[in-house]
């Protein structure tokens, strides 16, 4: 099990935080999502098949790029 926290600049409300919490359970591997509006971040833990490529590429898609790792 692997957990990474992302910066995301783009999360601006609670709509944004149900979009990409929505969006990225449904990727299989994931198995906890917590996005935050406050800290423009979100927390993924997953294990395979899901990988950091495959989280990127679909915060991308849905317009939450990721901008490097959140301290």
């Amino acid at each position: 099990m692997n957990t990474v926290k992302y910066s995301i600049p783009n999360i601006s409300c609670g709509h944004c935080v149900h979009t990409i919490q929505t969006e990225l359970i449904e990727l299989e591997g994931v198995t906890d999502v917590r996005a935050s509006a406050e800290t423009k971040s979100v927390v993924v833990t997953f294990e395979p098949p899901a990988d950091e490529e495959k989280i990127k590429a679909l915060l991308a898609e849905i317009n939450y790029p990721v901008a490097g790792l959140a301290l």
